[in-house]
């Protein structure tokens, strides 16, 4: 019963977000951005027949740590290598449940379209990130291992919550390259809404794939 309460007011809180990023005021950003994590974090918690104790936790673990990167994302003065090594945490611990059902799987078919995407990737912020070279590309592996152990995951055990998981963690890579994009190298207008959509939505399935 607390699932569908709290995803009505976590799909309020986001949309008053991104609402918020364009047209103010900014304490609302302070407000909405990290409300809306946090509810789908006590979603992720109360739910009451886990699929194991340990991928709970795992995931509840990684949703705080996205919670800790919204917060130094938010913050007015430069903290992007705060929220980058967050957000490389939450992504460990996200790799940590999907690998604890069926352990870590190696499928060439799977792994070769992350591949491909890192290269692209690659090819497009290399020259721009200048001295974050090293950081952007350990949290890309990160985040691609992530998405490529989701597609595993849901090669093994072909359950609906694994299928949630690969869904959450291909928006969760939508929204982190468009961020990295905007950020990079090129600004465009649309890239709040792209970015925050697609990462309360990834999160949100990544919580439900805990049942």
């Amino acid at each position: 019963m607390l699932t569908p309460i709290l995803t009505w007011f976590a799909l309020a809180t986001g949309l008053f977000h991104i609402v918020a990023e364009y047209w103010g005021p900014r304490w609302a950003v302070y407000l909405f951005k990290p409300l809306t994590t946090t509810l789908i974090i006590l979603m992720a918690g109360q739910i009451s027949r886990p699929v194991s104790p340990f991928y709970q936790s795992a995931i509840l673990v990684g949703l705080l740590f996205s919670l800790a990167g919204d917060v130094f994302l938010m913050l007015p003065n430069d903290r992007f290598i705060a929220g980058l090594v967050s957000f490389l945490i939450a992504h460990l611990c996200y790799i940590g449940a999907f690998t604890s059902r069926s352990g870590f799987q190696f499928t060439p078919f799977l792994l070769v379209p992350f591949l491909l995407y890192g290269a692209l990737m690659l090819r497009l912020l290399w020259p721009p990130v200048g001295s974050m070279q090293i950081p952007v590309g350990v949290y890309m592996a990160a985040i691609l291992i992530m998405g490529w152990q989701a597609a595993e995951q849901w090669q093994q055990t072909e359950q609906s919550g694994a299928q949630l998981a690969l869904m959450g963690a291909l928006l969760f890579i939508i929204s982190d390259s468009t961020l990295a994009l905007d950020h990079f190298r090129k600004p465009f207008k649309m890239a709040s809404w792209v970015i925050l959509s697609t990462y309360y939505m990834a999160q949100w399935l990544i919580a439900l794939s805990i049942r």
